[in-house]
């Protein structure tokens, strides 16, 4: 099969691997179609993957394959599928947070699975979802990371009619601008500084899309922002964008860090006290969350064709796609088609 394999310093080849061949218990998934996320691109841009994985987690596709001891699936089943198992029993799987799983970070520390940019993907059985019918494998590629987006809105505590910002209008900001107002959002407002990616949260939904410089702290924490909001979300990365969402919330309000990079911010731990503000991480999926992504995505409550780029790209254009999802020259979610 063809694979697109990590090869260090900013490169991404094509080779040639075997057709993985499925163990007791796991499936081989023909990958239909896999998304670009934003760790693919840190790991790519800013080396974070071990030369010769293979990345790509956002997929969904068809079973080609199933191993000894799979019930319930068939060859043909089309499904989407959790790229990391978890084990169900230690204190945070069992306290309903999934996302904390001590199994789960040992392997996200080791990179052990099996990455997407490739024709064939082997999966555990227990990792599996059914595409439900009507949806297709386009759309169903979305629920990676709309499960990511819907735990950040868990752990946000929003609630219907409440105002949020997201900072970050890039894919996965996107994705929450959508799943916020099909959750009854009250108004969403968007942060970012490409004209391209402003047009795009307008599309899922944003009532207001800003520039960055036009949410500038005020000097003193005592005072509100004209526009302030109960929940922020932070999809870029980027310091001052942590700063300028702490700073637009109102007494209470809950910030939640979404998205990685590479610099640190600074906390205004005074506008923390004041406020009483909470600052917390989202990683992951809540319990239900694929469950949950796929029900929303096929409840025609979302603007798949603005949260979705035209077309796909073969895996051997993965770079230059990269190199526009990092500059900001796209948008939406860009699909990788790995038999194409």
């Amino acid at each position: 099969m063809k694979a697109a394999v990590y090869a260090g310093d900013r490169t991404v080849a094509v080779q040639e691997r075997p057709v993985p061949v499925p163990s007791a218990g796991e499936v081989v998934v023909a990958v239909d179609y896999c998304g670009i996320c934003g760790t693919d691109l840190h790991s790519v841009m800013e080396g974070w993957a071990r030369p010769g994985a293979i990345l790509g987690h956002e997929y969904s596709g068809r079973i080609a394959a199933v191993g000894r001891g799979v019930g319930g699936w068939a060859v043909g089943d089309e499904v989407t599928a959790e790229p990391g198992r978890v084990c169900g029993t230690c204190e945070f799987c069992a306290g309903g947070r999934p996302s904390l799983c001590r199994d789960y970070m040992a392997l996200l520390l080791a990179g052990a699975w099996p990455g997407a940019f490739a024709e064939f993907v082997p999966v555990s059985a227990s990792q599996l979802h059914r595409i439900p019918p009507g949806l297709g494998a386009r759309a169903a590629s979305l629920t990676e990371p709309l499960a990511v987006a819907l735990h950040a809105i868990t752990r946000s505590r929003f609630a219907r009619g409440q105002a949020a910002l997201v900072t970050g209008g890039g894919p996965l900001g996107c994705l929450l601008v959508a799943a916020l107002k099909a959750m009854g959002a009250g108004r969403v407002i968007v942060s970012e500084p490409s004209p391209t990616r402003r047009a795009a949260a307008c599309a899922a939904g944003a009532d207001r899309v800003v520039a960055p410089e036009e949410l500038d702290p005020p000097a003193s924490p005592l005072v509100e922002p004209d526009d302030a909001v109960e929940v922020a979300f932070e999809c870029s990365g980027k310091p001052a964008a942590f700063a300028h969402a702490l700073a637009q919330l109102r007494p209470g309000g809950t910030l939640v860090i979404v998205g990685t990079g590479i610099l640190r911010p600074e906390l205004d731990h005074h506008r923390l006290i004041v406020k009483e503000l909470t600052v917390t991480g989202a990683l992951n999926y809540d319990a239900s969350g694929f469950d949950d992504a796929l029900r929303l995505l096929a409840s025609d409550a979302l603007p798949l064709n603005a949260l979705i780029a035209p077309g796909a790209v073969p895996l051997a254009s993965i770079m230059p796609a990269m190199e526009d999802l990092a500059a900001g020259h796209t948008a939406a979610k860009v699909l990788v088609a790995p038999g194409a």
